[in-house]
């Protein structure tokens, strides 16, 4: 009967990097969960991301993310831009850096200040220049999507990694763009 009355489900699935999982509602995909390194009970990860959703099959639009996000997972130079996120409760400057790191194709990063740069002056009310690179990695770093949202794609200035705050941090953002055949300067692929 809870499952009748529910309309936030999520659904974990098998990927060439471990199980994630996704959940969704009627206006497009609430949560992305990459694995989780030192394991844990991902739906239990799941139902707190996402409070009242219980686990349920993928309705087409899912299981159509679900398999974008396979493919880029096994390597594929596939990207999510057609996944429909349900950005309610995503503020105006989220909103903005969100679209712009979804446009950074497979296998490309930019920096933080770069994606910065690409904000319209509408959602940096009047923040000072300074401070947008920091304003933008606290965005993706609050980012239910990853993958989806690639935050992974976006760099710290000078070559350095900047953080990733999903499972397996930095490792895991690296790892993502090895997958994706991104560029990286030698400190980033340990040969210094």
């Amino acid at each position: 009967m809870l499952l009748a009355m529910s309309s936030r489900f999520f659904h974990l699935f098998d990927t060439a990097l471990g199980t994630c999982a996704v959940a969704w509602g009627p206006d497009g995909l609430l949560a992305v969960r990459l694995p989780a390194v030192e394991g844990g009970d991902l739906a239990a990860r799941m139902r707190k991301a996402v409070p009242g959703a219980v686990a349920g099959d993928p309705d087409q639009p899912t299981a159509a993310a679900i398999a974008g996000i396979r493919a880029l997972l096994a390597g594929e130079k596939h990207d999510l831009l057609a996944v429909r996120l349900d950005m309610a409760d995503t503020g105006p400057f989220d909103r903005a850096v969100y679209a712009i790191a979804r446009a950074i194709p497979p296998g490309r990063t930019l920096t933080y200040g770069e994606v910065g740069k690409r904000l319209t002056p509408d959602v940096l009310t009047d923040m000072p220049p300074s401070i947008v690179p920091r304003a933008v990695g606290q965005s993706l770093g609050r980012n239910p999507w990853p993958i989806v949202v690639p935050c992974h794609r976006v760099m710290a200035a000078g070559g350095g990694t900047g953080g990733f705050s999903a499972p397996g941090g930095v490792e895991t953002k690296l790892a993502l763009l090895r997958i994706e055949g991104a560029a990286l300067p030698a400190q980033q692929l340990g040969l210094f």
